[in-house]
């Protein structure tokens, strides 16, 4: 495809579903996977980046680059990755300063935009038996068993922004587990926001280096499962979901004996009541603006999968 062609068609709506995920990424607790979910393109960004490896060498040697770039579904992939990236340079300062100011609104709005997210999944589930249920139950129990790690600090070093990459991009490939949550859990997190704000060559270069090898392998592993094993899969990325939804309630207080937390874009705190959080903080506790937004945001899940899913549930028809 040639590039005048690239924003033709499809594609810009490729770009903007990517930027979707891109500003999702940025929040720790919400994940690109469920923004790629839900706009239809999981299974084929999937499908896409297991395509990916050294067998493309023998593919681009015997039949050239325009058949190596048509069995990728380059011209998909490049599109994605720009949104994300258009969105993570340009919007990362944005959202971080949204949840400084407007904390409870804004994990309102991405909890009902998780919360409606699990309805696509669950309807799309080809076969219910026992095994399923018990894979939905322990998409939960790691989600929860996620939520309660508590945060350490590594410095940020070639070989731990690499390995940091790997791991970060795993759980954004996966719908409800937050690359940017699990960064947040190392320590690491902090240091590459301050990267990319700083434009900090050589630590991106690592970093990226790791997610290119752990998308690469994790993709092609996912993908397997979701034409193989599908009821089950996608009972357990709802239940990743439903789990998750514990990291992102919005209102939240200092755990006991713990020291205060300064910066309110970690999820890293207690969940508690809008009444107690209003009693023990004497701040507003936003509830109606909050129940508003968790509302618009399961409306314009539910919108876009009527709208854009359809096609979604065909492809995860495989037998079980």
């Amino acid at each position: 495809m040639k590039f005048s062609e690239l924003f033709k068609s499809r594609y810009p709506g490729v770009v903007l579903r990517g930027m979707g995920m891109g500003a999702a990424d940025v929040v720790p607790g919400v994940s690109g996977g469920t923004i790629a979910f839900i706009t239809g393109i999981y299974q084929e960004l999937l499908d896409s980046l297991s395509r990916i490896g050294p067998h493309c060498i023998t593919i681009l040697r015997e039949e050239g680059l325009s058949a190596t770039w048509k069995y990728i579904n380059g011209s998909f992939l490049l599109s994605l990755f720009l949104g994300v990236l258009i969105s993570i340079f340009s919007l990362a300062r944005v959202i971080s300063s949204l949840l400084e100011q407007y904390p409870i609104l804004v994990w309102s709005f991405f909890f009902g935009l998780v919360l409606a997210s699990t309805f696509p999944i669950l309807r799309n589930i080809p076969k219910w038996t026992l095994s399923t249920v018990v894979f939905l139950l322990l998409g939960i129990a790691l989600a929860v068993a996620v939520s309660e790690l508590r945060p350490g600090d590594i410095p940020a070093t070639p070989l731990t922004l690499f390995f940091s990459g790997a791991l970060a991009i795993c759980a954004m490939a996966l719908p409800g587990i937050s690359g940017a949550f699990i960064l947040l859990m190392i320590g690491i997190y902090p240091k590459v926001l301050a990267a990319v704000h700083e434009l900090q060559i050589s630590n991106l270069l690592y970093f990226a280096a790791g997610a290119a090898l752990g998308l690469m392998l994790f993709s092609r592993l996912l993908s397997w499962l979701m034409h193989k094993y599908a009821a089950r899969t996608l009972a357990f990325l709802a239940g990743i979901l439903l789990g998750s939804l514990k990291i992102i309630w919005p209102w939240k207080l200092p755990m006991d004996g713990a020291e205060p937390v300064s910066s309110k874009l970690t999820p890293l705190l207690a969940n508690t009541s809008p009444s107690n959080f209003m009693a023990q903080t004497g701040e507003n506790a936003s509830l109606g603006p909050a129940v508003i937004a968790a509302l618009a945001a399961a409306i314009l899940v539910l919108a876009v999968d009527y709208f854009g899913g359809g096609q979604r549930g065909k492809s995860y028809a495989t037998p079980q």
